[in-house]
Formats: C-alpha cells, structure tokens, sequence
C-alpha cells in the first residue's frame, strides 16, 4: 500500500513540475509498481490493449483525415462565422455545440472530431486555440451528462441501479441535471478560459511562424496571369504531347501543371485528381486540365485554335495554382555555386532535375518574367515547382543551393481538399454506427479510420500515422492500471470505509457529498469508468444503511467520475487537447480547478432535487 501511495504522489508531483514528459512520467510510475510487485506484467499493460485507448488512436486518424483534406476548415469557417467575429460568440458556438454531440457521442470522440474544427476556426477568426480546446474537453464531459450513452459512467451506474431493484433508467432519464451542468459550466468557463490565452496569442509551431506555400503564391504573384484550360473529348489536342505543341514559341504560354481527372465527368465522390509536373513528353488527354500562365490573347488563340474551354473564367479562386502531387520550393544559392553567372535557359531546370523554374527573388524583388535569359548571380533565391520527390531530391544537391524549409514536411500539409466529400460520409456513417450502437465503439472507429486511408484522405499510410498523439496514447494507457493497484493493495476499500463512517450518521445530503468528494478524488488517479464502478456499489451500501433511495447516490458517482479537469489524464479528452493546446499540468489546475469545485457543490444541491432521498 505505501509504494502505490508513495508512487502516486511522486507521478502527481511529476505532472505537476512538467520538467519530464507526461508520458513518460507516467511510463515510470508504471514500471515501478510493476518491479514491485503490485501489478503483473499483464496488468500493467493491460492499458494498451483496452478498447478505449485502440478507439483514441483510430480517432487520431479519423481527426487527421478531416484536417488533411479540408472538411476541418470549411466547418471551422461556419462555426467562425456564426460567432460572428466575438471571442464570446466564438466561446459560446464551440462549448455548446461541443456538449450537445458530446449527449450522444463519447466524450473522447466527440473531442478527436470537434478538435481540428476549433483549431481551423481559431486559425480563420485570428483567435488562440489554446482558448478553445481545454473548454472543448470539459464541454465533452459535461454534455455526456445529458443522455444515457452519453458516457460510460452512466450506463454503469444505470446497470448497478436495475441490479439493486430500481427501474431502468431512459436515454433521458439525465436530462434535466445534465442541462444545469452544462448551462452553469459553459457560464463558468467563460471567465476562466481567459486564463489560458496569456501568453499563447503569438506563439506557433515550435515558436516560428509558418510560411504556408499559399503565401510564397502570392510573394510572387504567380496567380495573376494563370487560366485553367479544360480539354473536351472533341478536340484535335488529344493525345499531343506538350513538346508538339510548342506553347512558347506559338503563344508565349507556359505550362505549370497538367491534372488528370478533376475535368472528368463522374460521381464526385469516386473521384481522383492527380497532378504532373508538365515535361516536353507529357501526353495530353481528353478531360485534362491544363494551368497556363501566360498573357490572354495567347490563351485566346491557343483556344480557339484546338477548341479548348477557360474554365471557370469568372472565378480566380479555381484558377488558383493547387499542390496535391506537386508542389513548390525556394532554393538560396550558395556563395560558391557552379551556376553563378549562368543562365536559366542554359541550365535547363526542367531536363535535369525535373523541376520548373518560376520565378527569382532578387534583393527583395521579384522576377517572374523572361526568365530564359536571365543571368543567375549571388544570393539569388529561385522559386522551382514539379512534385513532392523532385524537389527532395534537388535538396540533396547540398554542394550549389540549399532548400529552403522541408519539401516532405510541406507536402504532409497539403490539403485534400477534393477528398472533403468522401471525408465527410465516413464521418457521418461513424457519427451514426456509434449513436445507434450498430457495432461496439471501438470498432465502428477503426473501420472509419481504416476507410479514411482506403479512400485517398491521406497521401500516404504514413501520414496517418504521423497524425496520431502518441504522448497522449502513451500517457492514458500507462495511466489505466493504477486502478488495479488501488484495488489490490485495499486503497480503495479503505477510502469507501472511512466514507461509511464519517459521514454516515450525518444524513444522506452529506452522505451523497462525501460519494460525490470521494469519487471527484479518486477520477484524479484512474480512469471515471473504473471510478464508477468502483464506487458505485458502494453508493448502494451507502443508501441502504442510511435507509433512502440508491438513486441520487448513484447520480453523484456519475457526476462526480465525469466531472473531473483538474488533470490531464483524469479523462482522455483532457488529454487529447494537452499538446494542440500547448498546456502545462498547472494550466489544468487553474481553469480545471475552480470549475470542478463549483460545478461539484452545485450538483450536490441540484442531484436531490430532481432525485429525492
């Protein structure tokens, strides 16, 4: 019993200084009860096999594919736009949207689903994530309280309620205490969210502000002359290849892009875009896109002259160049590079490394036209574009430039956007699967994850997986067993005792708040779904000896198990906000704190109420 105690007041200590990871805080107190002796091997890793934390990696994916491919940003935009440009508009549409999904969706994925949505629509409103995503976690939690499946806390106490006589309890049977939870926390968090935007205002990745490739686009202007030329199954153009046409030398057009399949009629959400760097040997075919740049009584002529289409020549937005399997990179020239004084023409970017020069930034200037002859000179920074493995190869060609920024870290941010439909059925059918309860959680997500890969939402399998917190999966499977160990060395046995007899001659409004403290404490060391069932019969007892109903004691287990923000770990909602949040331990005990405190005396109050003694 005292190395578990002595264990977990060092691990609390540890998440408290923040020096050492989370994770691998937890990691050690782990191992550490295990070379102990208080838990079996099997025990101590039991934690990465449960269904909980196979569901959180599954909803990493799942989360990932609606960030990759857009879906993310567009409802982020519409949630922006109901808040209207008000921080507490913005507050207000993410906490109450958060807990009416959060009634019939698990808490933890209402939070992998919602998480980059808040985070696209913190990024379109020029808000701080970090004021939105601890509030979103805690907004999960308390919207579980408003139905029976809203979280396994409430079905458990449901279960041991049926087994000691009473009648089943309803999806809504939670309702009426759920809703004043939720109304009087999103009340609270408004003035306690402000604790968490000091400091994290200007802050980004890694504490460097992002270059996105939409901003070089623009530094160069690269968009203004482009026109996106649609080939039908009629014209004369098909199966040329770009070497035949000669567009330079007849029209004074160049091609950046040839893309094959967005002109192709078919069912959208079968749909695949593809892209190729255009070389002379590229075949045009029927239903390609061709992106020209270049003035327009050349484009005019080319069109009239192969019968060819401007497409969408009304709306610049689609004429805009897009990075799917290419892409674009600067590369600054070294000091002593051989192609110094050399002319574009003549290195010929293209034939040797596949790439097209665009343009050259030049003492802050920038050059994008009559680019053949210009002649290359010191500290000249060149602006090439062909696909994703081009231009990682040409960063390995460290003895002339170097490449500016990380070609295969830039692709993994490339949106896809044309996948947002396919993206946004499997998360509708998921949605579905786990409100109708049609397969066990666990596996209605894995199959969304696996049919977000399937389908072309990631580039790649390794881009899924680099979407997966693994800090937080670590942190939450290596924190499930300390229930085993509270269990074996009589921890918890002791604390429900001493409840029994403190508070036991007192009456049952103080019996119901020491059930309600007592399991707030322990949903601070292991997970609330072990807490409740824990706890939760010995609610019964409770009630049974003072001589009132099981039912308001049952309801204080569940509130007091779901209820819990003072840590990270307490529930993996917390957790899962903890990196994209940039927290501290200590950023959960200011906000998570006060709100559970107020929210615990309330609910001992309201609980009685609506569930008499």
């Amino acid at each position: 019993m005292l190395l578990t105690l002595v264990t977990l007041l060092l691990a609390a200590a540890g998440f408290v200084w923040g020096r050492v990871r989370a994770d691998v805080v937890a990691l050690i107190a782990l191992v550490v009860l295990t070379v102990g002796g208080i838990l079996t091997t099997q025990e101590a890793l039991s934690g990465f096999s449960n269904p909980i934390v196979i569901m959180m990696v599954g909803l990493f994916v799942v989360g990932g594919a609606i960030f990759n491919t857009g879906l993310a940003k567009m409802l982020g935009a519409r949630l922006a736009h109901l808040g209207g440009g008000s921080p507490t508009r913005l507050f207000l549409v993410v906490v109450l949207a958060t807990g009416l999904i959060g009634a019939f969706v698990s808490n933890t994925g209402t939070v992998a689903l919602m998480l980059p949505i808040v985070v696209s629509m913190a990024a379109a409103s020029g808000a701080s994530p970090s004021r939105f995503l601890m509030p979103l976690a805690f907004a999960s939690s308390m919207g579980g309280m408003l139905t029976l499946i809203g979280t396994p806390p409430n079905l458990v106490i449901a279960e041991v309620w049926e087994e000691a006589g009473g009648a089943p309890l309803t999806m809504f049977s939670f309702l009426p205490t759920g809703a004043i939870c939720l109304a009087a926390g999103t009340l609270l968090l408004i003035p306690l969210s402000r604790w968490l935007d000091k400091g994290r205002q200007n802050r980004g990745r890694d504490g460097v502000a992002d270059r996105s490739l939409t901003s070089i686009v623009e530094e160069y202007n690269l968009n203004h002359d482009l026109w996106r030329v649609h080939v039908p199954g009629s014209s004369p153009i098909a199966g040329l290849s770009l070497g035949a046409l000669a567009l330079r030398a007849n029209y004074g057009l160049d091609v950046l892009e040839l893309r094959m399949g967005e002109g192709k009629n078919g069912p959208r959400l079968l749909r695949s875009v593809s892209q190729e760097a255009p070389t002379a040997a590229s075949t045009v075919d029927a239903g390609d896109v061709l992106f020209l740049r270049g003035p327009r009584e050349g484009v005019d002529r080319f069109v009239a002259d192969y019968g060819l289409r401007i497409a969408d020549d009304a709306d610049q937005a689609r004429r805009n160049l897009q990075f799917y399997d290419i892409g674009l990179a600067e590369i600054l020239l070294l000091s002593g590079s051989s192609i110094l004084k050399e002319t574009l023409g003549a290195l010929d970017f293209r034939k040797r490394f596949n790439v097209n020069v665009l343009g050259v930034r030049r003492n802050g200037k920038y050059i994008t036209e009559d680019l053949r002859d210009l002649v290359i000179k010191k500290d000249d920074v060149l602006l090439v574009q062909g696909t994703w493995e081009s231009i990682g190869e040409l960063g390995r060609e460290s003895s002339n430039w170097v490449v500016i920024g990380q070609p295969e870290a830039e692709a993994s941010k490339v949106t896809l956007d044309f996948k947002a439909p396919v993206a946004a059925l499997i998360m509708i059918a998921m949605i579905v699967a786990l409100v109708l309860d049609i397969v066990p959680a666990v596996i209605a997500v894995l199959i969304a994850s696996i049919a977000m890969i399937l389908t072309g939402c990631f580039r790649s399998v390794a881009d899924a997986y680099k979407t997966i917190n693994w800090e937080s999966i670590v942190l939450i499977a290596a924190m499930m067993p300390m229930s085993f160990a509270l269990e074996k060395t009589g921890i918890s046995a002791m604390v429900s005792s001493a409840l029994v007899s403190v508070v036991g001659g007192l009456g049952p409004q103080w019996i119901l708040a020491g059930v309600y403290l007592t399991t707030s404490v322990l949903s601070l060391f292991i997970s609330n779904t072990a807490t409740a069932v824990l706890l939760a019969p010995i609610a019964v007892q409770c009630a049974a000896a003072a001589g009132v109903s099981a039912l308001p004691m049952l309801f204080a287990v569940t509130f007091g198990a779901s209820l819990c923000f003072i840590s990270p770990f307490a529930t993996p909602p917390n957790a899962l906000v903890m990196n994209a949040g940039q927290y501290s331990f200590m950023d959960y005990v200011k906000v998570g704190a006060p709100l559970q405190i107020l929210l615990g005396l309330l609910m001992i109050f309201i609980i009685p109420i609506f569930f008499p003694f």
